[in-house]
């Protein structure tokens, strides 16, 4: 039951991420953006990652979403506004620099050479002190522990990718006006 569930909820993650790159309106990609998160989320509760889960909904599918949904809104963003001298040059480099990485993580997968992985050791009487590992425990402190050692690169690069998307927000919603030139004679 859990197989089924984990490729329908795969499944609609990666549906929703499809269409929320290929969506010609942002309000539309946003919406498919929100999606993908609770899919997301959903697979952290198969994990029995619960806490992961629930912050994957309050903060990126509730918090960060709904700004970027007022935003883009708010400021009307037009389909066809914006950028159009430069979108083929920012197309080509964007798909050559997705494909790099696309077949870096394919090549870095297949290696085999991944980082260590830290010992857990088990719950002791005193569960605050952090010697030889990590202790496995379902505390929001020992979460904190891992976030910010094991898993310091992928916390960074969600943020640099949060970066990435505010700073596309503004580039798209930037109104570029025509200044016509009169003839003072």
């Amino acid at each position: 039951m859990l197989d089924i569930l984990f490729y329908v909820f795969s499944a609609i993650t990666l549906i929703a991420a499809v269409l929320m790159v290929l969506s010609p309106n942002a309000v539309n990609g946003a919406m498919c953006m929100i999606v993908a998160f609770l899919g997301t989320a959903a697979l952290f509760v198969l994990l029995e990652a619960y806490f992961l889960a629930i912050l994957q909904v309050l903060v990126y599918a509730g918090a960060v979403m709904v700004l970027f949904l007022f935003i883009i809104m708010l400021l009307d963003v037009e389909k066809g506004e914006g950028g159009n001298e430069y979108k083929d040059k920012f197309t080509l480099a964007a798909a050559a620099v997705g494909f790099l990485l696309a077949v870096i993580l394919i090549c870095s997968a297949f290696s085999g050479a991944h980082l260590p992985e830290p010992t857990l050791n088990p719950v002791t009487e005193n569960p605050t002190v952090f010697d030889a590992g990590i202790p496995f425990t379902t505390s929001a402190k020992s979460f904190g522990y891992s976030l910010f050692t094991k898993y310091m690169l992928p916390f960074q690069v969600t943020g640099f990718l949060l970066l990435a998307a505010m700073i596309g927000v503004i580039v798209v919603s930037k109104k570029h006006e025509v200044v016509e030139e009169s003839d003072h004679s």
